[in-house]
């Protein structure tokens, strides 16, 4: 059992920076681009090494909350990986629309759309995973903060 626990670990971790490295890929040089750097950020924004921290941490906890969530029900469990999909989804698309393609309000929709996916996985598992939901919560807490920076930029810009 806990070799198996392992193993869905290490494949929801790979799959988790799997969509952190095709958003690299996809967003191109955008944080360092003349697009980027000139727009009116909101006064809240990180420096940028925080964020690769930031999505580093997550991942890692999300990979633990997703292992936990797929060990209360039977495999492959359709909802979950069908929830799962999207929010991998979700998190890609956003660095092409926002970064790539300078779509700031199709990105917010996108990263709205993510924070309420990450939000229905947080309380619908509430009660199923219990002391794991702690473990999606800094996901659940950077998307808060990433959508405020996506939607001061389209206010403000």
């Amino acid at each position: 059992m806990k070799n198996n626990k392992i193993v869905r670990f290490l494949i929801f971790l790979c799959v988790n920076f799997l969509a952190l490295g095709i958003g690299v890929w996809l967003m191109q040089n955008g944080p360092q681009s003349a697009w980027y750097m000139e727009l009116n950020k909101a006064p809240w924004t990180p420096a940028g090494w925080v964020f690769g921290v930031a999505w580093t941490s997550i991942m890692v906890a999300f990979a633990i909350y997703m292992t936990a969530l797929s060990f209360k029900f039977p495999f492959a469990h359709k909802p979950i990986i069908k929830l799962y999909a999207l929010q991998w989804i979700l998190n890609v698309l956003w660095n092409l629309l926002f970064f790539n393609q300078h779509l700031t309000v199709v990105a917010l929709i996108s990263i709205t759309a993510l924070w309420l996916l990450i939000g229905y996985l947080t309380f619908k598992y509430l009660k199923t995973v219990k002391y794991y939901s702690l473990f999606i919560l800094p996901y659940l807490i950077w998307m808060t903060i990433a959508t405020s920076l996506n939607a001061y930029i389209v206010f403000n810009n």
